[in-house]
């Protein structure tokens, strides 16, 4: 009886062996942990969530079990084909402290390599992840879902990021098809002492900006991906652009937030370039820089219901920057709002720059105290000696329709400030109606070498639109894009 006993203890010391040394190749369910200080790093309000839209649903998870210090245990695939890769099973701590980089990037692998249709690489609830830049590659297996629970964080400013990896990206995502970005959690960029260099523009009496590096990271960066969906996040305080989208194709973006304070630099909150087939919808952005930027290469982008600032509001450009070439066309934004803005709805290019932006429409647009509701500007210049060119990004077809609200007296309401040589030319003007913010003095539109038309009576009137076309326009027409 005595060796039975023996030979069972061995048997048993076995197993648990031989599960231990698979524990980190083993697909896990979901098991979720209470804590009190749920997403700890989030310190800021936001406003309730808008009606979500379409877009990739995350897979049922299973209900929560266990103890927070009980590892999940193995099972096998849902109903549905999916498979469930929480990065604690992985090794990640979720303490804000520890270093989860490895982890994260042993659950993407897995669940790249995954065969099943669906594989969510989970965030759990109720931690908070540090991770370094890092760069997460496909294309993969079958649909990835990164379902974003919990808090995820990168090192704390310049002096924690490490030396040997860069500082102009944290999180890349680089060549996959078929990925969702989604959860109920918050992104935190921690850009502050970013946003600190000596280096960045600083606004005040006594602000300075002075020479030395200069790079900041891009929070979120998708590089030649294509059917993309980002859904319900919430992100905060990105070093510089809260998300970029590079060389991508098919990109929804609906429900999320975006929050950084009004003066943090160049933390424009989605920016997309050589991007097509997009939809931006039911937002909330609010930032330094640009809600949505769109720069060259860019088609077939709609965006819609999004609440807009204080920030720098929703720009075509800059476009054409040192002599370059840009193409932007079918293009619109709608039932949206804009407040306490520095711009409304703007196309801006550099002199010297070629190509065109075209067949572009804002509709539908509410302006609360914006300083420049309507503005399209190929002046733009970042300092004071930009020296004038004869060359410029043709600007045609642009459709302003049922714009409304009120603006800052300090500025025209509208502005078409246009190029010498290449002026804009088809600009359609219908159902405008822009008052002061405050007081009853009415600034005159602003125009210089704009040729367009009002359908309708315009608040206030835009008498300085040039009629019918110009009689000749230079070589950069819009049949070169």
């Amino acid at each position: 009886m005595r060796h039975s006993h023996y030979i069972l203890a061995f048997f048993f010391t076995l197993i648990l062996t031989t599960q231990a040394r698979h524990h980190h190749h083993t697909k896990h369910k979901h098991s979720s942990h209470s804590n009190n200080n749920d997403n700890n790093s989030n310190n800021q309000s936001y406003p309730p969530s808008p009606s979500p839209s379409s877009g990739i649903s995350v897979p049922p998870v299973a209900a929560p079990g266990g103890h927070d210090n009980e590892a999940p245990s193995p099972s096998p695939s849902d109903d549905d084909g999916s498979e469930i890769f929480d990065v604690r099973t992985f090794g990640a701590i979720g303490d804000g402290i520890a270093d989860d980089t490895n982890s994260f990037k042993m659950a993407w692998d897995s669940a790249c390599q995954s065969e099943s249709a669906i594989n969510v690489v989970l965030v759990p609830r109720g931690f908070s992840f540090m991770v370094q830049s890092t760069i997460f590659t496909g294309p993969c297996q079958g649909g990835l879902v990164l379902k974003v629970d919990g808090t995820l964080m990168p090192p704390d400013g310049p002096e924690s990021w490490p030396n040997n990896t860069s500082r102009r990206q944290w999180l890349v995502f680089y060549r996959i098809n078929n990925m969702s970005l989604q959860g109920s959690g918050v992104i935190d960029g921690r850009g502050q002492n970013w946003w600190d260099l000596p280096c960045k523009p600083h606004k005040g009496p006594n602000g300075t900006t002075l020479p030395g590096p200069c790079d900041s990271p891009v929070a979120l960066r998708f590089f030649m991906s294509s059917n993309l969906s980002v859904q319900g996040l919430r992100i905060k305080n990105s070093p510089q652009f809260h998300f970029r989208f590079d060389g991508c194709k098919s990109v929804r973006v609906d429900s999320i937030f975006i929050t950084s304070p009004a003066l943090s630099p160049n933390t424009d909150g989605i920016h997309i370039e050589n991007t097509n087939d997009v939809r931006i919808y039911n937002s909330v952005i609010s930032n330094g820089d640009d809600c949505v930027s769109i720069g060259t290469g860019c088609y077939d982008v709609d965006i819609k219901n999004i609440t807009c600032g204080p920030s720098h509001g929703i720009s075509i450009g800059s476009l054409g920057n040192h002599n370059s070439r840009a193409c932007v066309s079918n293009i619109t934004v709608r039932e949206s709002t804009i407040k306490g803005s520095d711009n409304g709805v703007r196309i801006k290019t550099w002199q010297g720059g070629s190509g065109s932006v075209s067949k572009v429409t804002f509709s539908k647009i509410h302006m609360e105290s914006v300083r420049n509701p309507i503005i399209i500007d190929q002046f733009y210049c970042l300092s004071k000696d930009c020296s004038n060119k004869s060359s410029a990004v043709f600007v045609s077809d642009i459709v302003y329709s049922n714009i409304k609200g009120t603006y800052d007296i300090r500025h025209p309401p509208m502005r078409f400030a246009c190029s010498d040589s290449v002026p804009c030319t088809n600009l359609t003007l219908s159902d405008i109606e822009l008052l002061p913010a405050q007081g009853d003095l009415f600034n005159d539109p602003f125009c210089w070498n704009a040729y367009g038309n009002s359908e309708t009576l315009t608040i206030p009137p835009v008498s300085c639109l040039i009629e019918g076309l110009p009689q000749s326009l230079p070589g950069n027409d819009l049949s070169r894009c």
